[in-house]
């Protein structure tokens, strides 16, 4: 992309990374009138978000499923807010499972509203039913309490907090294991409650009890679905950015982060991968704490609390993600919209230290996996002959460490590699959809190095930050830095997760304002998003329906052209 003068003089706040922390700010920001310069590493925004082409078909690494998108709940605000809600369409996932618990040889779905999945797992462990209702209820308590926190403003809100979080002030302290312990005491219905760590990333045993409430109420309403992919939420979130005079800079690095004054720092800029220097009021970073301070501040300008803290930081597991194009009926493989949580029946605990242990090749099949359709969760994705699987595994990423310091040349053992746990991978999917394995038309396997490649990502985390009691809520690092003009946001900051990385960049957005993240994020009526069913076509309006037969009529050209070469 060529470069303008004119658009980079007096920029208010470059910021660094065009995740969905990153863009959120920069629509705060530059609604607010500020002129704002998005710098992405990558050949496309958006970050985790990003969606990506393989021979044709789409694949969205990060967007799996969103919640919260009813009438005034918390997504559905967040996106009127930005004004981005007109440009959005979601497909709600299959509203009796949106989640399929395979555990073992058991087979539970989690229904998308909360009366109904308290209903379905009473009448499936009735000897369970009121220590279940009661837990439930304590889950969606202490993550509406949660939800609190952000709107404290003025002296009262300050003196009461305290009596209006009380159930996640009794269990902030504790793990999701010992929790749920105390409170359910079939060791089935343990791990179908428990199945979610998958959405944060750790063992129930270290796993903070308030996040993973925060987790499970995001989606008691259920799954949602964005139509065209992750990209479409940057899409619309670019869109809303450039009205408001705003810049996105794709395929462009930062060597580092330009610095001034010699005991108190202040960012005054970035420096380009290309020498380039870009100079602005203020800086913020959509990157992690490692790559921000590590690598684009450096140690020398750090104080020595800061290095501690960031030597102490320990990140998420990494993930092995398969992506796979398959030409087959993946319904009558028993695939439908709603996601598919496939454990062992035994320990959770010891299935996550199994899944991340460093060797990785050991056995034919992996303790795992998570495994989401995108063809039926978006009907306007599927071409009428092939379906699009992303199947995913947690893994220590130093069972690729050895890889580290490859350059984009792959080496021939590099490869091996892969292709040993992309079987593997591929075994351990037949056991949740027997048959598939004959289907596949083209796969390829996502690493811990393919994660660090794209999207810069310390160790290839893929939630940022470890979610560990030390280093969430208040041990969490800061919005605000201590180099004077630099902030931070997404995933390692506020939250994890597409929704919790954009109101990640709101509360950046306000702590720069000076003002609350209310404030910033209002309810809109002119802004609305559209939602339909994933599962029933038939209320579709002429423009969704459209889509689909524009699709699968494209496919039908290709078959015909390949059918007959003389037509190519």
């Amino acid at each position: 992309m060529g470069i303008n003068n004119k658009i980079y003089n007096d920029i208010d706040t470059i910021i660094i990374g065009s995740g969905a922390g990153g863009l959120s700010a920069a629509i705060c920001l530059s609604k607010a009138g500020q002129r704002v310069l998005v710098l992405e590493q990558h050949d496309v925004p958006g970050g985790w978000c990003h969606s990506f082409y393989l021979n044709g078909h789409r694949f969205s690494p990060g967007v799996h499923y969103i919640g919260l998108l009813g009438e005034g709940e918390s997504t559905r605000t967040l996106y009127e807010g930005l004004g981005i809600a007109n440009d959005l369409v979601f497909f709600r996932m299959n509203p009796t499972g949106y989640e399929h618990c395979f555990i073992g040889e058991e087979r539970i779905d989690l229904p998308g509203n909360f009366n109904d999945l308290n209903t379905s797992l009473g009448h499936r462990f009735p000897k369970e039913k009121k220590r279940l209702d009661d837990y439930l209820k304590l889950v969606r308590n202490v993550s509406r309490q949660i939800q609190l926190i952000p709107k404290i403003n003025g002296f009262w809100d300050h003196i009461t907090i305290p009596f209006r979080t009380k159930h996640m002030g009794k269990f902030a302290l504790f793990s999701l294991k010992r929790v749920i312990n105390w409170h359910i005491k079939d060791p089935l219905l343990q791990k179908i409650l428990n199945i979610q760590w998958g959405d944060h990333g750790l063992a129930p045993s270290r796993a903070s009890f308030p996040l993973h409430c925060a987790v499970m109420d995001h989606y008691f309403s259920g799954g949602y679905y964005p139509m065209g992919g992750g990209a479409a939420i940057v899409k619309a979130m670019t869109k809303a950015l450039q009205k408001n005079g705003g810049t996105i800079r794709t395929g462009t690095a930062v060597k580092r982060i330009l610095l001034e004054g010699d005991k108190k720092k202040k960012a005054i800029g970035v420096e380009l991968r290309n020498g380039e220097k870009i100079f602005a009021s203020r800086i913020i970073s959509n990157a992690d704490p490692g790559i921000t301070y590590l690598k684009l501040i450096k140690e020398q300008n750090l104080s020595a609390k800061l290095l501690k803290k960031l030597k102490k930081t320990k990140y998420s597991c990494s993930s092995l993600m398969l992506f796979l194009t398959v030409a087959t009926d993946v319904r009558k493989l028993g695939m439908d919209s709603g996601n598919i949580w496939m454990m062992d029946n035994r320990d959770m605990d010891d299935i996550y230290e199994e899944m991340t242990a460093i060797d990785i090749t050991n056995g034919e099949v992996f303790p795992g996996l998570f495994i989401s359709c995108t063809t039926l969760k978006d009907p306007t994705s599927f071409d009428g002959k092939h379906h699009s699987l992303e199947v995913i595994t947690y893994i220590n990423p130093d069972s690729f460490s050895k890889f580290n310091n490859e350059d984009e040349q792959r080496s021939k053992e590099y490869l091996e590699f892969k292709e040993i746990l992309t079987h593997k991978m591929i075994n351990t999917l037949e056991r949740a959809l027997p048959g598939i394995s004959k289907h596949i038309v083209h796969k390829e396997l996502g690493t811990p190095i393919t994660n660090k490649y794209y999207l810069n990502a310390t160790n290839g985390s893929v939630y940022g930050t470890e979610k560990s009691f030390g280093q969430i809520g208040p041990f969490a690092f800061k919005a605000k830095s201590e180099i004077e003009n630099l902030y931070m946001c997404g995933a390692s900051i506020q939250s994890h997760g597409v929704a919790g990385a954009s109101y990640s960049g709101v509360q950046t957005a306000a702590a720069i304002l000076n003002c609350r993240q209310d404030d910033l994020i209002k309810p809109d009526d002119s802004q609305n998003i559209r939602i339909f069913e994933a599962e029933d076509h038939s209320d579709y309006p002429k423009d969704i329906q459209q889509k689909i037969n524009l699709r699968k009529a494209r496919q039908l050209s290709n078959k015909k052209k390949h059918d007959n070469p003389t037509l190519i």
